[in-house]
């Protein structure tokens, strides 16, 4: 045989069950052939392999030097590739010390993640999370390099390539934010005095969550006056502390802030628009066991 390409990968198992068998009948058994199926297999090996491979003798057949000294070679090739086509093995969190790096909005941080890492440590003590931040280009590369694990929180409004994998993750309905001392506010806005009002405007890395309030705003004719656009709410919320200005945010973000800061929620007007947000990971990892037990965990804690 002068090369593997000119060997017909197909007769290795017969190969494998006559050589273990010395028995053509047993080993077309073995293999659910006919007997004379694989006396035609060992006749073609015979050919490839310029060996007789099994020779008669006073007690039957027996094998060739060459076909014993191939013997443990070819059990260990055909274990070999059963390895390799196995499916993948259980993810098991409990023993598992893997690190998942997710790139997330505020909103995850600051909500999602703390109840993550207590549900963590009672269920999965040695696994960790690494947070990094979405960018412009969705983390395209990272997800792609297995750099990122998965994106999540991001509205699902912003633009994305459309090779990764989305899917739904959480809605959340919008509150504002206004001073604690601010008294000439009242608790619902209405969309006239929303308009008149200064704001501190929050802006992903996109811009698509301002924009989808000034947009909503401006199918109506109407828009907003900022005093400060900011990527990050918490920056956002020390700013209406200190100011007379709003903020309108998710509302569980406000509800935190009303906590740390001195401010306090009201009522956005009537009909603005929520946000959707969404995870998404690349279709590469789509079978990852350790991955797809993550996004089960996060879709589960928000169904």
């Amino acid at each position: 045989m002068k090369s593997l390409r000119q060997f017909d990968l197909n007769l290795l198992l017969l190969l494998e069950a006559l050589l273990t068998e010395c028995h053509v009948s047993r080993a077309a058994q073995r293999m659910f052939l006919s007997q004379s199926a694989m006396s035609h297999a060992l006749n073609r090996l015979r050919q490839q392999l310029d060996d007789p491979l099994l020779v008669r003798s006073g007690n039957g057949l027996r094998l060739t030097p060459r076909a014993t000294a191939m013997l443990p070679d070819i059990r260990q090739a055909i274990r070999m590739i059963e390895h390799s086509l196995s499916p993948p093995a259980p993810f098991d969190p409990s023993s598992s010390d893997r690190c998942f790096t997710i790139a997330s909005t505020d909103f995850f941080e600051a909500l999602t993640l703390p109840l993550l890492m207590k549900n963590l440590q009672k269920t999965a003590p040695g696994i960790r999370i690494q947070i990094e931040v979405i960018r412009k280009d969705g983390n395209l590369k990272q997800l792609e390099n297995g750099e990122i694990d998965l994106l999540a929180g991001l509205d699902t409004k912003q633009p994305v390539d459309p090779l990764l994998i989305s899917r739904p993750w959480h809605s959340e309905p919008l509150a504002c934010l206004v001073a604690q001392g601010n008294t000439q506010i009242e608790q619902q806005l209405s969309l006239a005095t929303y308009c008149q009002l200064n704001h501190v405007v929050f802006s992903d890395l996109a811009g698509v969550t301002s924009d989808q309030i000034d947009q909503w705003l401006a199918q109506q004719h109407l828009q907003r006056t900022f005093i400060a656009r900011t990527v990050n709410y918490m920056a956002g919320a020390r700013i209406v502390a200190a100011t007379e200005a709003i903020m309108t945010l998710p509302r569980q973000m406000a509800l935190l802030f009303a906590e740390m800061l001195p401010v306090r929620l009201i009522s956005p007007p009537t009909g603005i628009p929520g946000i959707e947000m969404v995870t998404l990971h690349h279709p590469l990892y789509s079978n990852d066991p350790g991955l797809q037990w993550l996004l089960a965990l996060l879709h589960k804690n928000h169904d």
